[in-house]
């Protein structure tokens, strides 16, 4: 299958992009740099500079590669920096006006879509995890909100759609939570780590297969995805990390009040539920502490570093 990804520079494009290569798919990754840049892909494959917010590049380079599947992981990320008045046009025009712009292309090109969004896109009120198929999404910032528009913009233009909402993301090519607490652990006595925000972290190595699994079939829909196990907060991963990489660090819980750094408002709950995975035949994310000991051995493999977890 010929399949276009966006977003290869980051951590879950990085990581889709080298699934669809190991299974034997045609795949080209883009990016907003002139060339690939990030961890290294052993395979051969086709690197082509995209500006997404750029309708018509995007729909130039879709007819002239002619995909028939597109797997778009690029994303404004930073979110407290959606919120900035001065940066409110790009966040909308990267994380709506450019879902738009794939799906109506893909639409004429009768391509499948499989756009990756977020927890993000609810209130988080409650204790009760977010289910796909009946929860509403009422997000509490920009970044929200602009994820919100780019799935309603996806739907109104195309049937063959994939909509996955995901949560707490880590991986190799990228910043993330956990390199965060590596690096404070191995130089702080002590972390300040907020403990009112529940939800489960994602492994972009195991959400890659489940996308490639999507995209290989018709089973098109709205989905929920992160890797299974108890619910935590962010203290309480922290924690985990510090005990898997053997470092002593002690972790402080605070309230999200407490911490007082965020501009954007943060769901408490981001318990998503992932059932209808099974009852569409996808097999779940394993376990996250599973997928936390298989990334702190990616880390030390890729970066030599020198934490041990045999303590």
């Amino acid at each position: 299958m010929r399949v276009f990804v966006t977003g290869v520079n980051g951590q879950l494009g990085h990581d889709v992009l080298l699934e669809l290569l190991a299974r034997g798919h045609e795949a080209t990754g883009s990016g907003s740099a002139p060339a690939y840049h990030g961890v290294r892909i052993d395979a051969p494959f086709s690197y082509v500079p995209l500006e997404l917010t750029d309708r018509e590049q995007v729909e130039r380079t879709l007819r002239a590669l002619r995909p028939q599947a597109v797997i778009h992981c690029a994303s404004w990320t930073a979110v407290d920096a959606a919120e900035l008045p001065e940066n409110r046009e790009r966040v909308w025009a990267v994380n709506a006006g450019a879902v738009e712009s794939l799906a109506g292309i893909c639409a004429e090109l009768d391509a499948k879509l499989l756009t990756v969004s977020t927890d993000y896109v609810f209130n988080g009120r409650g204790t009760e995890p977010w289910s796909p198929e009946s929860s509403r999404p009422e997000p509490l910032n920009e970044y929200g909100a602009s994820k919100l528009a780019g799935e309603r913009a996806a739907q109104e233009r195309l049937e063959r759609l994939f909509i996955v909402r995901i949560s707490w993301l880590f991986g190799l090519n990228g910043k993330n939570f956990v390199r965060t607490m590596l690096e404070l652990g191995r130089k702080c006595a002590e972390v300040r780590v907020v403990d009112d925000q529940t939800g489960r972290p994602t492994y972009t190595r195991d959400l890659a297969r489940l996308l490639a699994d999507m995209i290989e079939t018709e089973a098109y829909g709205v989905y929920h995805a992160c890797n299974e196990g108890p619910f935590l907060s962010w203290a309480d991963f922290a924690g985990e990390i510090f005990r898997q990489a053997g470092l002593g660090t002690r972790v402080i819980p605070v309230s999200t009040g407490e911490y007082g750094q965020n501009l954007a408002r943060r769901p408490l709950n981001s318990r998503l539920d992932t059932s209808l995975l099974r009852r569409r035949g996808f097999a779940p994310l394993p376990d996250w502490r599973d997928a936390l000991g298989r990334y702190l051995e990616e880390l030390k493999e890729q970066e030599g570093s020198g934490w041990d977890r045999s303590k």
